[in-house]
């Protein structure tokens, strides 16, 4: 009994460490990447919370290699890196597409298929021969979004959203990035890149991960 009692109490001791050295966001937050549209995507999740957002690029950091097996994995390693080069809270985004009909590709290589140029017609081009060999026009896939928060004492938090729906060509809209344009969430009869910015911000897997953690982090100050 004696001895059970020590563990809880270190276990709780331990949760209530953890809980003290996370606390609140900081005020000016780094975003771990150099893609425009991620960064105007994550300062409008963080608008109303009067959080100042910088991004890795007004550092100079380089982005780092993704050698995670997992979302989770290259969301902490962006954040670590970009951590450690600017001394500040940062927060990672790893996000990608899965497409059921070919076993979940591009999953965590959604950003590598549009290669160093971050060419995503030719990602999506990719995706549209691959289906089309197997003689599949639509399709069942999800976004998902793994949001990993480290702070500079190295605690972190890892927050996973995802997004439902289906692959559709040709793609439409000019709106969002990546493959918005292709995507359309279950409920919708248009894609990511017609909807409007706020609208998909409500729905989207980046938005169902910030979701999770502002309930743990914000406090909705």
């Amino acid at each position: 009994m004696v001895l059970r009692r020590l563990l809880i109490n270190r276990r709780n001791y331990l949760n209530n460490s953890i809980n003290m050295s996370l606390g609140n966001l900081d005020e000016e937050i780094v975003i771990a990447s150099h893609n425009s549209g991620k960064i105007k995507e994550f300062r409008d999740l963080f608008k109303k919370y009067k959080i100042k957002i910088k991004s890795a690029a007004d550092f100079n950091i380089v982005e780092p290699e993704e050698t995670g097996s997992t979302f989770s994995d290259n969301a902490l390693i962006k954040a670590r890196e970009t951590t450690k080069g600017s001394g500040q809270v940062s927060i990672a985004d790893d996000s990608g597409l899965c497409v059921n009909a070919l076993d979940g590709d591009p999953g965590i290589y959604s950003a590598r298929w549009a290669g160093e140029d971050k060419n995503f017609s030719r990602a999506i081009d990719i995706i549209k021969d691959k289906l089309e060999n197997k003689k599949v026009k639509k399709t069942k896939a999800h976004f998902v979004c793994s949001l990993a928060v480290v702070w500079p004492n190295q605690q972190y938090k890892v927050y996973e959203g995802k997004v439902y729906g289906k692959i559709s060509f040709p793609p439409r809209g000019n709106n969002g990035f990546g493959y918005d344009p292709i995507f359309i969430p279950n409920g919708y009869k248009i894609t990511f890149g017609e909807m409007d910015p706020s609208e998909k911000h409500s729905i989207s897997h980046r938005a169902n991960a910030f979701n999770l953690l502002k309930l743990e982090l914000l406090n909705d100050r």
